[in-house]
C-alpha cells in the first residue's frame, strides 16, 4: 500500500508541474499588467513604474518568473500579493474555509440526495418512481450553476424570503450556527444540483448492471431478502464506478465554486480568485491555484485506495 502510494505522489509531481506552467503561462499572456493595478494614481512617473516593475521581477523573461516562483513554492513561501502587500498564504488562509465548507457540505448534500434516488430507479425500473428520478436527474446536469443560482436567489430571497441572497452571516455581527448554516443552504444547493444529475444516473445505470449478475440471481432463488441482496450484495459492486463520479465531482465542485461563490458573495477562494484575476495579482492566482491542483490529486488517490475497500480483488502490491 505504502508503495502503491509513493508511486501515486512521484506521478502526480509532473501533473501537478504541469498545471502550474500552464497556469502561469495564461495569466503572463493575459492583457493587462499588475502595475496598471499598483499605481491607481494616473500621474505616476515611467520611471516609478519601472522600478516597480524591477522589484516585482516583472521585467524577467516568463520562464524566469516562473523558476523563481517555483523555488519560493519548494521553500515553503507562496509570495506576497501585489493587491494587498500581505503574504499570499495569509489571504488564501483566511478564504480555505469557506470554501472547504461549501464543497464538502455541497458533496455531502450529492450524495445523500443521489444515492438513493439512483438505488430506487435501479430497484424499481420504469415506474412512476424511476420516470420521476430520471427527469430530476436529466433537469438537474442541464441547469447551469449561474442560471440556477440566479433563479434561486430571485425566488427564495426576493420573492419569498425564506433564505438570505448573500454573505455566511447577518449584518447584524452576531455569529451562530443556526445563522451559518441557514445563509449556507442556498449556494450549497447549487452548487449540488447538476452533480445530483450525473449521479442519480450513474448510480442508476450501475444498480441495473449489477442486479443483473448471476450471484444476485442466485441470492434471491437462495430465498435472501430482497433488501439484503440489495444492500449487502449489489450496493458494494455498483458503488465502484459510483466512486469515480464522486472523485470527478471534486474539481467540478472546486470549479462551480468559484461561479457560486461569486453570485452569493460567499468569502471563498472562488471569489478571492476572481478578484485576483481582474487585479492581475500573480501570486494570489498561482497560490489559490497550487491548494486546488493539490486537493484534486490528493482527492484521486483517496478514491483508489477506496477501491480496494469496496473490492477485495483489487491489490496494491
Amino acid at each position: 500500500m505504502l508503495k502503491y502510494i509513493g508511486k501515486r505522489l512521484l506521478i502526480a509531481i509532473p501533473t501537478f508541474l504541469g498545471i502550474t506552467i500552464l497556469v502561469y503561462a495564461l495569466s503572463a499572456m493575459a492583457p493587462g499588467s499588475p502595475l496598471e493595478m499598483i499605481f491607481l494614481d494616473p500621474n505616476a512617473t515611467a520611471e516609478q513604474m519601472e522600478a516597480m516593475r524591477h522589484k516585482l521581477g516583472l521585467d524577467q523573461p516568463v520562464w524566469i518568473q516562473y523558476l523563481n516562483w517555483l523555488g519560493q513554492l519548494l521553500q515553503g513561501n507562496l509570495g506576497t500579493s501585489y493587491r494587498t502587500g500581505h503574504a499570499v498564504w495569509a489571504d488564501i488562509s483566511e478564504r480555505i474555509g469557506p470554501t472547504l465548507l461549501l464543497t464538502f457540505s455541497s458533496l455531502a448534500f450529492s450524495i445523500v440526495i443521489a444515492i438513493p434516488l439512483g438505488i430506487m430507479s435501479a430497484y424499481k425500473p420504469y415506474s412512476a418512481w424511476d420516470y420521476t428520478s430520471s427527469a430530476l436527474s436529466f433537469i438537474g446536469a442541464a441547469i447551469p450553476n449561474f442560471f440556477a443560482g440566479l433563479v434561486f436567489v430571485y425566488l427564495f430571497s426576493v420573492v419569498l424570503k425564506i433564505f438570505p441572497s448573500s454573505g455566511m452571516y447577518d449584518t447584524s455581527g452576531t455569529r451562530s450556527i443556526g445563522m451559518l448554516l441557514h445563509h449556507l443552504f442556498l449556494p450549497m444547493v447549487v452548487l449540488s444540483i447538476q452533480q445530483v444529475g450525473g449521479l442519480i444516473r450513474q448510480m442508476r445505470g450501475a444498480m441495473l448492471d449489477v442486479l443483473q449478475e448471476d450471484y444476485i440471481r442466485t441470492a434471491r432463488a437462495k430465498g435472501v431478502l430482497d433488501k439484503k441482496v440489495l444492500i449487502k450484495h449489489g450496493l458494494q459492486n455498483a458503488f465502484i464506478p459510483v466512486v469515480t463520479r464522486i472523485g470527478m465531482m471534486i474539481p467540478f465542485l472546486v470549479g462551480g465554486a468559484v461561479v457560486t461563490e461569486q453570485i452569493f458573495a460567499w468569502p471563498g477562494l472562488g471569489s478571492l480568485m476572481v478578484l485576483s484575476i481582474n487585479s492581475r495579482d500573480y501570486p494570489v492566482i498561482m497560490g489559490i491555484t497550487v491548494f486546488i491542483a493539490a486537493a484534486v490529486l490528493i482527492g484521486n488517490i483517496i478514491v483508489d485506495l477506496i477501491y480496494g475497500l469496496l473490492d477485495p480483488k483489487i491489490r496494491y502490491s
